[in-house]
């Protein structure tokens, strides 16, 4: 018995033609409405805000950064301090020491 291989060609074919005779597709349906004025008026209020909002993020970071710095500073000298305070404290003990023998 012969076993019947379909074409692949005449196979595409047919569903070339089976697609082209179904229905068209619905057309779509405007996705992008005409704005109103209002509406754009709105959106811009919107983004105004939101700049705002950003702007006043940006400064509050510029202002932290600022004392960051100062903070920096201002262990960095009492690290100094403490440093020649010891120093002194140690001289001091040396001397003492040196004094009671």
């Amino acid at each position: 018995m012969r076993r019947v291989r379909p074409n692949t060609s005449v196979l595409l074919f047919t569903l070339l033609v089976a697609g082209c005779a179904s229905e068209p597709a619905a057309p779509t349906k405007q996705a992008d409405k005409i704005l109103s004025g209002e509406q754009m008026l709105r959106d811009s209020q919107g983004i105004a805000q939101l700049g705002s909002r950003w702007q006043e993020g940006k400064q509050m970071v510029e202002r932290g950064q600022v004392m960051q710095r100062e903070g920096q500073i201002k262990i960095d000298e009492g690290r100094n301090l403490v440093e020649e305070g010891q120093k002194i404290m140690r001289e001091s003990e040396e001397g003492y020491k040196n004094i009671k023998q």
